[in-house]
């Protein structure tokens, strides 16, 4: 007699066989990223590379290589990969080195997989402790083993470093936290959405001689940026 497969079972079939069929998906938004006037080789690489179905649920598969944002659970959401690659680009573009990154909220670690492609350290914080402890799944999942998770408040930056190559943070403010304000240094770039409350702009800032210099681009709305930690 068979016995019933167990529910995460299930899951891991699902993953799998989606995995066969999602090459080809990849490589459509990868063309649909093209056309929306993504351009750096190496971001698209990075794009078509990572299985994003893997970091959602798989009632969610259907959409996954869809150019939308997605719910994740905690009213937080994996970002449309449009937003996703502009915002890699932006930060390697602004980036003097591509040693290490910090990245704040994980979320279920999409943006994570794809920065550790494209930097030597990514060191990733979530307030959320579930979303962080699914991320680390997910990257283990792919052999991910160039990214450090932190279960931690992102609004203080990551206690102990504080010197990255880049920061990019996932979730808008109308201002940025102090701490974070602090971390860019004078070979430092920071990105992230600016901005009220369902309307923001993704944002270069830059420390030019002790000045914090900004410089705008595209529209978007992102989750608030939170204090504090949560289970």
């Amino acid at each position: 007699m068979m016995l019933p497969s167990s529910p995460n079972s299930d899951q891991r079939t699902a993953r799998q066989l989606e995995t066969r069929r999602s090459s080809r998906a990849r490589m459509k938004l990868v063309e649909r990223l093209k056309r929306k006037g993504i351009r750096n080789p190496a971001v698209l690489d990075a794009l078509e590379a990572v299985p994003r179905h893997l970091f959602l649920d798989p009632e969610q598969f259907d959409n996954a290589y869809v150019d939308t944002a997605l719910p994740i659970g905690h009213a937080q959401t994996i970002s449309q990969p449009f937003v996703v690659a502009l915002m890699t680009e932006m930060v390697l573009t602004a980036a003097k080195n591509n040693r290490r990154v910090l990245e704040i909220g994980t979320g279920c670690g999409y943006q994570t997989a794809i920065l550790s492609l494209l930097f030597d350290k990514v060191y990733s914080v979530e307030r959320i402790l579930s979303l962080s402890q699914r991320a680390e799944k997910n990257l283990a999942l792919l052999c991910i083993n160039n990214a450090t998770l932190q279960h931690s408040d992102g609004t203080e930056g990551w206690p102990g470093h504080e010197t990255f190559d880049a920061i990019i943070v996932t979730a808008a403010s109308d201002n940025l936290p102090q701490p974070l304000l602090r971390l860019i240094k004078p070979d430092t770039c920071l990105i992230a959405p600016i901005g009220a409350p369902g309307y923001q702009q993704l944002t270069t800032l830059r420390n030019q001689n002790g000045l914090i210099s900004s410089e705008t681009a595209e529209a978007v709305r992102f989750v608030p940026l939170l204090s504090g930690t949560c289970d």
